[in-house]
């Protein structure tokens, strides 16, 4: 993805800062990418906030560490939820043969539920959340992957533990769409609609674009997932695999559940790049709308996470979230300030020089640099807005060529 001049100008500003000036909140300097108005992501200069925010956030509430763990129940939702579907795989597929319709809507409203249900327990396994060990977390992520009929556990695992480290970092972030994705979908209604749809498949195809090498447990994975696919297809027959690659297509594309994958991410407000959502959806979907107190604290399992914000409510109340995930999927579709480019993106050098070398400032440290913020905050925000302004009227004046 293409990296403006200005914007790199703008990346050398903070060369001779001692401390990242984003604190407490570590909100960004940027304002979001407009379809129509701009091409691209917008660019930021920073590292991902989240690591940093968390070391700020235990400066004030180390009690937070506390709620670092595992949950086993996690293990019991994850046996329900796969028998659940088997069993709905072999009512379809063996007793209820003629009910055609019945066993698509069945799909949607429930296996497409469970579906995305298991991918969160994807996420829950990924930070060894389930269990003690790494390998009973694996072999957690295995059982659940029975349903999906693709071997996506144990590559989730890998590509999401990428996602939190390099978060919005250009080429290694597998969560950001493609340049193909942006220049295609661009901000067509129609076109957002049906990417919504596949975006179970864009996802895969993302990990697919950075062409590894599969590692061992991912080899695992396939010879696991073939086994358990014959299986299913003598138990329940082929009638019963369509009901669950329907429950998986539907489920991952346009539904409620998979609305979190744009909750998540997607520009919504100017400086913020990651979004919670507090809505009833939390209750069946592990709170996986939590995202915010997930990124600053992945080592918290699923049921700790509202404690989180309970704990330190100075770093969560303040921030933009949403309630409803349905009225997310209608913003994005529906509104010209929404497509696949409402993302920020960083480079690789930025993200590790910021990391590197500027400094969470301690409390005392945080107090001594008050008074001189506001006036850096500022000047760079004007420096953002006249690098933006540049990258517009470069955008106009080739589109008039």
């Amino acid at each position: 993805m293409p990296v403006s001049s200005a914007a790199e100008e703008v990346e050398a500003m903070h060369k001779d800062e001692q401390f990242d000036m984003r604190f407490p909140s570590y909100l960004g300097f940027w304002k979001r990418s407009v379809p129509g108005l701009d091409e691209h992501p917008r660019f930021d200069m920073y590292d991902e906030p989240h690591k940093k925010r968390k070391q700020q956030i235990l400066n004030d509430h180390p009690e937070i560490e506390e709620l670092y763990g595992y949950d086993t129940n996690t293990v019991w939702i994850t046996m329900a939820t796969v028998c659940v579907q088997m069993g709905l795989a072999y009512v379809f597929g063996r007793i209820l043969t003629d009910w055609h319709w019945t066993m698509v809507v069945v799909a949607y409203t429930v296996g497409g539920s469970f579906s995305t249900q298991i991918g969160i327990i994807f996420h829950e396994f990924t930070h060894n959340l389930c269990a003690a060990t790494t390998l009973q977390n694996r072999w957690v992520g295995n059982f659940a992957n029975i349903p999906l009929l693709v071997p996506l556990a144990q590559s989730f695992r890998r590509y999401h533990l990428e996602h939190h480290t390099y978060q919005g970092v250009y080429g290694y972030d597998p969560d950001l769409p493609l340049e193909w994705e942006i220049k295609l979908i661009g901000n067509d209604p129609v076109k957002k609609f049906f990417w919504l749809i596949i975006y179970g498949v864009m996802y895969i195809g993302r990990g697919l674009a950075q062409q590894k090498q599969l590692s061992r447990w991912e080899l695992y994975n396939w010879a696991w997932s073939i086994a358990c696919d014959v299986a299913i297809y003598k138990f329940c027959g082929l009638r019963g695999v369509l009901y669950l690659v329907i429950s998986v297509l539907l489920g991952f594309g346009l539904h409620p559940g998979a609305a979190h994958f744009i909750q998540e991410h997607y520009t919504f407000r100017d400086g913020q790049e990651t979004y919670s959502y507090y809505g009833s959806g939390n209750y069946f979907w592990l709170n996986i709308g939590y995202h915010n107190e997930h990124h600053d604290f992945p080592l918290v399992p699923w049921t700790k996470l509202p404690e989180i914000k309970r704990l330190a409510p100075e770093y969560y109340d303040d921030l933009a979230y949403h309630t409803s995930w349905c009225a997310v999927l209608y913003m994005f579709i529906t509104s010209s300030l929404l497509a696949p480019q409402s993302r920020v993106v960083r480079t690789l050098d930025a993200h590790r020089y910021a990391r590197k070398n500027l400094k969470v400032p301690s409390i005392s440290e945080a107090k001594q640099l008050e008074s001189a913020k506001d006036e850096f905050v500022a000047r760079l925000k004007l420096a953002a807005d006249m690098s933006m302004e540049k990258a517009r009227a470069r955008s106009i004046a080739k589109a008039k060529q």
